[in-house]
């Protein structure tokens, strides 16, 4: 029986093929399906995780897993898999030409409050053990970590598809701005191609809101070929207007597609009905992404897999 919150078993025919298929040498994992529903009952959740129900394995088991699975990047190759197959295999082609014959991205930004527990972890990269191992730098040197107007918080920057699924992003501390993480947003992303090919990295348009409005953040999207759908705000207006002609003309804004714009706002919604994620719990940045994958993942899995359907 397939509990709330676990895999289906067609969304999870869609991962198994994806993930590891051997343990530590002289070892052997547990079952991957078992250990995979724990994660995301902890994810969707937000329970301590000496607190998982027993039919998860034991706790440690399951936090391992998904330690070293959010170091490794084995989470991040799963949901690249299924970006891939989506853009190759979805018949409405949303992801590759849009809704209007071009690839449209949505950007913006949320805060994460942090838990208590997610404070203290000491200033190092995390290392795993063994041939295996290695090291992860740090996102902004603090483990993403700072303090805003809100206390202690993290803020995801993100890029959205017009389905609402999350395409790429990034954590910063809670107090860094949103202007500066356009460009390294689009520079990260990548959408593989199945076969030979050079992976999707460069969409049609992209719509966001007036915080992502400044000079460089469009002289940067017209030398990429990149239209841009975003807001200008008031004080950059009135600016122009007191410089007269050399204030130059007025940036082009579609207001129709503007409104499109919600795609990244639904998806900040889907993606903070997992709580560990509309809170943050985990101590270290590479698990927080880990988690933030998880539930990416779960978000491509409901939108791409087709349950059977159901006789009466």
């Amino acid at each position: 029986m397939v509990r709330r919150h676990e895999l289906s078993d067609a969304q999870w025919q869609k991962i198994r093929p994806l993930l590891p298929a051997n343990g530590l040498p002289g070892g052997q994992w547990s079952d991957h399906r078992t250990v995979v529903n724990g994660v995301l009952f902890r994810a969707r959740t937000g329970v301590p995780w000496p607190d998982l129900p027993e039919r998860y394995s034991p706790w440690q088991t399951v936090y391992e897993r998904h330690r070293r699975w959010s170091a490794d990047g084995t989470w991040q190759r799963i949901l690249a898999e299924l970006q891939i197959e989506a853009d190759a295999t979805d018949p409405d082609g949303t992801l590759a030409r849009g809704l209007e014959g071009e690839w449209a991205v949505n950007i913006d930004s949320t805060s994460c409050r942090a838990h208590q527990h997610a404070a203290g972890a000491r200033h190092r990269p995390p290392r795993l053990p063994g041939k295996r191992g290695g090291t992860r730098v740090e996102a902004d040197g603090r483990e993403a970590l700072g303090r805003s107007r809100g206390g202690l918080t993290t803020k995801i920057h993100l890029l959205s598809d017009d389905r609402a699924r999350p395409l790429n992003w990034r954590t910063t501390s809670g107090q860094r701005g949103d202007s500066p993480m356009l460009i390294p947003l689009l520079t990260g992303l990548r959408i593989g191609r199945e076969g030979p090919g050079r992976p999707r990295c460069r969409p049609d348009r992209l719509r966001g809101d007036k915080a992502y409005s400044s000079r460089d953040n469009r002289a940067y999207l017209r030398g990429r070929g990149i239209k841009a759908t975003i807001a200008e705000p008031e004080d950059q207006r009135a600016h122009r207007r007191r410089r007269g002609a050399a204030g130059g003309r007025p940036p082009a804004f579609d207001r129709d597609q503007y409104r499109r714009r919600n795609a990244v706002e639904r998806c900040v919604s889907k993606w903070k009905q997992f709580r560990a994620v509309a809170t943050r719990f985990d101590k270290r940045d590479y698990l927080f992404n880990g988690t933030l994958t998880v539930a990416a993942i779960v978000i491509w899995l409901r939108d791409t897999v087709q349950e059977p359907s159901e006789t009466t």
